[in-house]
């Protein structure tokens, strides 16, 4: 009898035909290759016919994508959700990044055929949308525009910062641990639930590099506390640097997030210098920005390190066009209707069944922690949330209570119809 192994496909025959030609245009000779060489070694163990080699190639490579991130569908009420990439970026955003991808005067005068500044439009949206500030810089993410700004103003000095703001922030990553690796050295005032005006003017001196106020994320400390606002920390720090790290990003002041706060209001109040996350409230793509008072941003500018941290053409694009675009996606979810809400989920009901129940959206990303977002679930069986990720398109859901929960806050109308389809292929 004849080794039916001997019929499995060459693989030089496979990477010919017309099919496979054109899956590695698309996804490169290696993604190919590796499917043939799978789909070969199922039927020489006997789990696929060698017959039907070709085709399975063919079926496999047909959906599948150049990179392995898969779009998801956001069906947690969660605007900024970590988890998920944070921030989804507007049309116009997406818009600019797909034009700049190519060859780009990112850093071309076209008129005068010379080099130009790097990032001159990004900057010129937000000094735009941002007119307190002075000066602006866009680096690669938060937590960078932060060890810019402490080291450039405090290497080998000290940064005073209120115990109650030594924070943790994602992935385990430490503000002590993050400032100290800087060279600058930590000069910690009063207490985990109360600090007062005269603990920073106690330690403020000649080694002073700056003076570090931090909006905590992700949580809130009530009862018996006190805090400094910034204008009357602004009188206590003379001279030296008052650097606001929002976290958030918001430029201006929002209505629906009370307490959060804001570029324009904490310059206004006298941060000399704020640093920010692009991928939060502001809706763009990840990056640090810096905005403040021309001299310090300038300084900044021109460290050494700034050019290690400095954003590419794609953020820049992305974030000019967040900034001085349309209305980004993450301030659309914000200020969803509940009553339009409550009109989506009950539709969704009826489609896949279920029981529509109140449910609070939530800002993610450690922005206005504890504040609600009102608006509507579709409450179905708890087990349904598995398959519901391993679906295509992947729907997230929140679990809750022995349910999942589907908030249709965080998706796009005109995907509401392609929720309901995950749900019934679930169920069916």
């Amino acid at each position: 009898m004849t080794d039916p192994r001997r019929r499995i496909p060459r693989t030089d025959r496979l990477l010919g035909a017309p099919a496979m030609v054109a899956a590695s245009e698309r996804l490169g000779e290696r993604r190919v290759r590796a499917a043939i060489a799978a789909a070969q070694d199922a039927a020489r163990r006997g789990d696929l016919d060698p017959d039907a080699v070709a085709a399975t190639v063919e079926r496999d490579l047909a959906t599948a994508s150049p990179a392995s991130l898969r779009p998801v569908l956001n069906a947690t009420g969660v605007v900024v959700h970590t988890n998920l990439g944070r921030a989804p970026l507007s049309g116009a955003a997406v818009t600019a990044l797909v034009d700049a991808a190519g060859y780009t005067d990112v850093e071309l005068d076209l008129g005068t055929g010379t080099r130009s500044k790097r990032g001159v439009a990004a900057r010129a949206a937000l000094l735009a949308a941002c007119p307190a500030a002075e000066e602006a810089l866009v680096v690669n993410n938060g937590a960078a525009a932060l060890v810019l700004a402490t080291t450039a103003l405090a290497a080998g000095r000290e940064v005073v910062i209120s115990r109650g703001e030594l924070i943790e922030i994602g992935a385990g990553f430490r503000l002590p641990d993050l400032i100290a690796s800087t060279g600058a050295r930590l000069r910690e005032v009063g207490t985990t639930n109360r600090t007062h005006a005269r603990d920073y003017a106690e330690v403020i001196g000649p080694e002073t590099g700056c003076v570090l106020k931090v909006h905590p994320s992700n949580f809130r400390v009530e009862g018996f506390t006190a805090d400094v606002p910034l204008e009357e920390l602004r009188a206590v720090c003379g001279d030296v640097p008052l650097v606001m790290d929002l976290g958030s990003g918001l430029l201006a002041a929002d209505p629906a997030l009370p307490g959060e706060p804001d570029a324009a209001s904490a310059l206004a109040a006298g941060a000399d210098l704020v640093t920010a996350s692009g991928d939060k409230l502001l809706g763009g793509p990840q990056a640090g920005i810096l905005l403040g008072r021309g001299e310090l941003v300038t300084r900044l500018a021109r460290h050494p390190l700034a050019r290690a941290v400095r954003a590419d053409k794609l953020v820049l694009a992305a974030l000019e066009a967040t900034v001085g675009g349309p209305e980004a996606p993450v301030l659309a979810y914000l200020h969803a209707d509940p009553a339009v809400l409550r009109r989506r989920a009950e539709r969704l009901a009826e489609r896949v069944g279920g029981t529509v129940v109140p449910h609070d959206g939530r800002v993610g990303g450690g922005g206005a922690p504890g504040v609600p977002l009102p608006g509507w679930a579709v409450r179905l069986p708890e087990e349904i949330a598995a398959p519901l990720r391993a679906g295509e398109p992947p729907v997230l859901a929140r679990l809750s209570d022995g349910a999942c929960l589907l908030d249709l806050r965080c998706v796009p109308e005109d995907f509401d119809g392609a929720v309901a389809e995950a749900v019934l292929a679930c169920t069916s």
